[in-house]
């Protein structure tokens, strides 16, 4: 149920980018913003822990933050995937893309799951 969740709220998230970065970021719908959540998921449980060990001394030595790098490359590789539908103009906007998902995430984790659980 938290997956479904996840997506849902990473849609949400991909839509408004999308709608505050308009060339950069481009979405053709709703539709393609869950599609490319859930494609998103899959890569990050099948892509991103061999990314993350083929680059940890990377992430050691930038103490974690190499990680928003695997972050803008999986999402890269949700672009490639998506076609059309997904469009990232490059790597600076992925990373942008990847550092506001994650914070957004971290906010609703803390603050809204968190208290579901109490």
């Amino acid at each position: 149920m938290r997956w479904l969740i996840g997506i849902g709220i990473n849609a949400i998230l991909f839509m408004a980018i999308a709608g505050y970065f308009d060339d950069a970021f481009r979405l053709s719908g709703f539709g393609a913003a869950i599609v490319a959540s859930f494609l998103l998921s899959i890569l990050n449980v099948l892509v991103r822990p061999v990314l993350i060990l083929l680059t940890l001394p990377a992430t050691i030595l930038t103490l974690g933050l190499f990680l928003f790098v695997i972050n803008a490359i999986t999402l890269l590789l949700t672009d490639a995937l998506m076609g059309p539908a997904f469009d990232i103009s490059g790597f600076g906007m992925a990373l942008l893309a990847a550092i506001i998902l994650s914070l957004v995430n971290i906010i609703i984790q803390k603050f809204v799951m968190d208290k579901k659980k109490k």
